[in-house]
């Protein structure tokens, strides 16, 4: 199978278990200014640039990434709370899962990595966001274009009839110690988010697909690369002649074949690359040329 079919099966998402070490930056973090301006650059010039989200991004409005010490997963077997199988044979074990995952999220706000993403597309230099998340924190921080490819918590389906609801109609029976039920045929009503064992739903992430097969620049946010099948789709838009750029606190499978990597937290890189896209725009630089001269 060639590399890029590999990529367009929207398989149930996997999880590798450790990293290959990058190639290109070792084990010291990467904050360079270089980098941010380097970045910046190629977002100015692509004509269709697509940011990538993981879990990374919505960390600092305080809801936990999977993998790092504390994270979701950790002493936690997700099979066992966040599968197909989970809901379908331990029901009370999965739906409490989610309502500590919901209870995370009726207070989380955007932060500076959402709101500097939502910049970025204000400026023109971001045209789509794909992002693996399920919070629904992009579009509150403004972002218009957004491919949900892992699903949105903030929905419910029904487990019968595929009906969305609102995840309150979830939440509200789980809270009495009741099992939540379709007002409409009375199937399990569930989050609408991707669980272990499940594909990826069809449409968002074919146009996943479709935009890093054509994007010029793909920016990869706060993401350890790990969960296939979307790990793969920076691979794929570097072989097809994207350039590729970085941002995550640690080190990725992809960092050799960058053009950018910077390691820091997402809020404050990504408020540095928005600064320098808007500082060199041509109307940025008229309204401040002449500051500082004196006047004849």
């Amino acid at each position: 199978m060639a590399p890029a079919d590999a990529v367009r099966r929207r398989r149930a998402p996997v999880l590798t278990r450790r990293a290959p070490r990058a190639r290109s930056v070792g084990e010291r973090p990467v904050e360079s200014d270089a980098a941010v301006r380097r970045i910046a650059a190629l977002l100015r010039r692509g004509t269709f640039n697509v940011v990538l989200t993981g879990a990374g991004v919505s960390t600092e409005s305080g809801l936990p990434d999977f993998r790092s010490k504390g994270g979701l997963w950790s002493g936690i077997d997700p099979t066992r709370v966040a599968s197909l199988s989970a809901f379908q044979s331990d029901p009370q074990a999965f739906y409490a899962f989610y309502q500590t995952r919901l209870a995370g999220l009726a207070g989380a706000a955007p932060n500076a990595a959402h709101r500097a993403i939502a910049r970025l597309e204000g400026l023109g230099a971001v045209h789509l966001v794909v992002t693996q998340n399920v919070d629904g924190l992009h579009q509150q921080a403004g972002s218009r274009d957004v491919v949900e490819v892992h699903g949105n918590l903030r929905e419910a389906r029904c487990a019968g009839c595929g009906a969305i609801r609102p995840i309150a109609e979830m939440a509200g029976p789980l809270r009495s110690g009741t099992l939540p039920r379709c007002a409409a045929c009375g199937g399990l009503l569930r989050p609408n988010v991707v669980l272990f064992e499940e594909l990826l739903p069809a449409a968002a992430y074919e146009r996943a697909v479709s935009a890093c097969e054509t994007c010029r620049v793909l920016l990869v946010v706060g993401s350890s690369l790990q969960v296939y099948p979307v790990a793969g789709l920076p691979a794929l838009a570097a072989r097809q002649g994207a350039r590729l750029a970085i941002v995550n606190r640690e080190p990725t499978p992809l960092d050799g074949q960058a053009d950018a990597v910077v390691r820091a937290d997402a809020g404050a890189a990504l408020s540095r690359i928005a600064d320098a896209v808007a500082s060199d725009r041509p109307d940025q630089r008229r309204s401040t040329r002449g500051v500082g001269r004196s006047r004849a």
